[in-house]
């Protein structure tokens, strides 16, 4: 490996490290809906998906990946990703987040809107984020079936809303088509 190439891969190692560090920091004491994993779990599971499953080596986008849902859901702001990371970051990070002063149908609308014109990276954590949800919704054991089965139904709409968003992206990012490919198979064994 030349010189230049370990310089590149210790940048990138040290964006998604500090990244990682910083969700785990803004999610601490936070826990996924089953109230017992903690809920950096998520972010993280989201950047291994996004890069063993999906293919995606880029280190903005992993960085993003663990960053996805700091301005959502912890006090953290836009300005606190771009400080620390670069506004490239804060916008794929920004894109992900949802206007929670909205109504929930507003709210959703204004969210694909905004995903819709955003980096494609964007679209593409989104379908890891997805992925992810998808697979915890189906490992849940804390629920009634009747309540776990509502939960299915909404998120296969928002999967599926996803997906119809990085459509257009997939023939010119692999890593979109393999994305979108890997959650049409889940979504289908679930549907079956």
């Amino acid at each position: 490996m030349t010189k230049a190439a370990r310089d590149n891969a210790a940048v990138s190692i040290e964006l998604w490290q500090r990244a990682s560090a910083f969700a785990a920091r803004m999610h601490a004491g936070q826990f996924r809906k089953d109230n017992q994993t903690p809920y950096a779990s998520h972010p993280a599971r989201v950047a291994m998906a996004l890069t063993v499953v999906f293919g995606c080596d880029d280190p903005s986008t992993i960085a993003s990946a663990f960053l996805h849902d700091t301005i959502e859901d912890t006090p953290a702001d836009y300005d606190d990703i771009a400080d620390g990371f670069g506004t490239e970051i804060a916008d794929i990070v920004a894109a992900l987040t949802k206007n929670m002063i909205l109504p929930e149908d507003a709210r959703e609308r204004d969210y694909d809107d905004r995903l819709a014109q955003a980096d494609w990276r964007a679209r593409l954590i989104k379908l890891a984020d997805c992925y992810d949800n998808l697979c915890d919704i189906e490992n849940r054991t804390d629920s009634a079936p009747s309540g776990v089965g509502a939960i299915r139904k909404r998120h296969l709409a928002r999967c599926d809303r996803a997906i119809k968003l990085a459509t257009r992206d997939s023939a010119a990012h692999p890593e979109t088509a393999r994305a979108i490919a890997v959650l049409t198979s889940a979504i289908d064994s679930i549907r079956d």
